[in-house]
């Protein structure tokens, strides 16, 4: 009985922006594979151009990566090598892919990292701030009440060091709010990492927003924030936090109104810090425990 031969799945970095910080053992891992996994075909084929490789790219696009997996893991198990690139930097930060390297961990499948480009990371190493310790939390949340449940969680933080993403077009809106919670903190704010026309921006919050204005066209390209929380804007003991029901209940009674609309008056409310999900499943369990 001859042992059967599985194929590697291969977690190849690739630039952020520069096309030369491509490294030679990726490009080389992108030739040999046989089956190169993005997440987007149409513009890996961009870079793949650039270094003349011609190979079977397959999309990994995050609303089909479940059903991929199965797929990505029968050709591992035929024997076939893939890589699998993001749009830029390294696969599976913020980005689809788990999904398929959970699967290929669970099946015995050998699973190889090749390094390279990262946002957070280069972000992080030309800030200047303590990294001893730091946390990255991916994109920088939408909504107020996600925002401000995530700054508490800062502030009570083991690090004052933090890393997030944020689109250009809503990299002022985070800014402002940064200033509104009287944040106290540095920021070095990156944009366009890596290429010709990259810029950072540093300061307090109220001044990286008039680096941006003075920029003019702040709403273009990609951004990274890392911020470094002042110590004493740190919280040195956990603060007692009011249930959302007691929030409800509360707003309720003052408002003589349904739970419906007291939902809506607590989200409105800016110390609020608990999301709309968080409320409605509160409102359920009221409405269990006294009809």
């Amino acid at each position: 009985m001859t042992e059967q031969t599985y194929g590697k799945l291969y977690i190849v970095a690739t630039p952020i922006g520069n096309s030369r910080d491509m490294s030679a053992r990726g490009v080389q891992i992108l030739t040999d594979a046989d089956i190169i996994a993005a997440e987007d075909t149409r513009r890996s084929m961009v870079l793949l151009n650039k270094l003349e490789i011609r190979n079977k790219l397959v999309s990994n696009h995050k609303f089909n990566e479940h059903g991929k997996a199965k797929y990505f893991i029968s050709e591992l198990k035929a024997g076939k090598d893939i890589a699998v690139i993001t749009d830029a930097g390294t696969p599976c930060i913020s980005d689809p892919g788990n999904e398929l390297i959970k699967a290929a961990v669970e099946e015995g499948i050998d699973v190889v990292g090749v390094p390279g480009a990262c946002a957070a990371v280069t972000a992080l190493s030309i800030s200047g701030f303590d990294l001893s310790t730091f946390l990255f939390y991916g994109f920088f949340p939408r909504e107020a009440a996600d925002r401000r449940r995530v700054l508490e969680k800062m502030r009570e933080g083991f690090t004052r060091t933090y890393v997030f993403y944020e689109s250009p077009k809503r990299i002022m809106d985070a800014v402002e709010f940064l200033i509104g919670e009287g944040v106290r903190a540095q920021l070095c704010v990156c944009n366009d990492l890596t290429k010709l026309h990259e810029m950072t921006f540093r300061g307090a919050p109220e001044e990286v927003k008039s680096l941006l204005l003075a920029k003019g066209n702040y709403d273009k390209g990609e951004f990274c924030i890392v911020l470094e929380l002042a110590e004493d804007y740190m919280f040195r003991k956990r603060e007692h936090t009011v249930t959302p029901e007691a929030l409800l209940v509360d707003k309720m009674v003052q408002e003589d109104c349904r739970a419906k609309d007291a939902i809506r008056l607590v989200l409105a409310d800016e110390n609020n810090s608990y999301s709309k999900n968080e409320l409605y499943a509160a409102s359920l369990r009221l409405k269990e425990l006294f009809g």
